[in-house]
């Protein structure tokens, strides 16, 4: 009598979990062509981005083959599409909002976002390799502080 129970909700487990397969969301893993790249302050600095920030924050995506499987591909579109939203090194002719926040987020470890680095682990990056990425981004993009600044003079 239990086995039946735990068989049937074993049965009805793996229908949703084949049923959500067809739901589209998932299925917009694109990368929209590179249309214009920020004159970074130096090579390396560009090669730690592209190593820890690109999935997200440009339209290079790398799309691993659980991002094929949902739920869990609904979660990672959706995490590349807001990534792209808010700073997107692909597309510099646009108003990049949160650029300047760039160092701010890696120096205080909100990015990468930590469920990122499990599946990830090129990601990781040294206190070395972080310290010659923020220095990067700050060189590049400038910093949240400087653009206040800016924004006050302009008062």
């Amino acid at each position: 009598m239990m086995r039946r129970g735990l068989l049937r909700a074993g049965l009805v487990l793996l229908g949703f979990f084949v049923a959500i397969q067809a739901v589209p969301y998932g299925w917009r893993r694109t990368n929209p062509p590179v249309v214009a790249e920020p004159e970074w302050s130096s090579p390396r600095g560009r090669e730690l981005f592209y190593r820890a920030c690109a999935d997200c924050h440009s339209n290079e995506t790398r799309w691993p083959w659980y991002s094929r499987v949902a739920p869990v591909s609904w979660l990672v579109v959706k995490d590349v599409e807001e990534g792209r939203s808010h700073f997107n090194v692909s597309e510099w002719h646009r108003e990049q909002k949160d650029a300047r926040k760039a160092a701010e987020e890696v120096r205080e470890g909100e990015m990468p976002l930590p469920i990122y680095l499990p599946t990830h682990p090129e990601a990781r990056l040294t206190a070395a390799e972080k310290a010659e990425l923020i220095a990067a981004l700050e060189a590049t993009f400038g910093t949240r502080e400087r653009a206040r600044g800016r924004d006050r003079q302009r008062e």
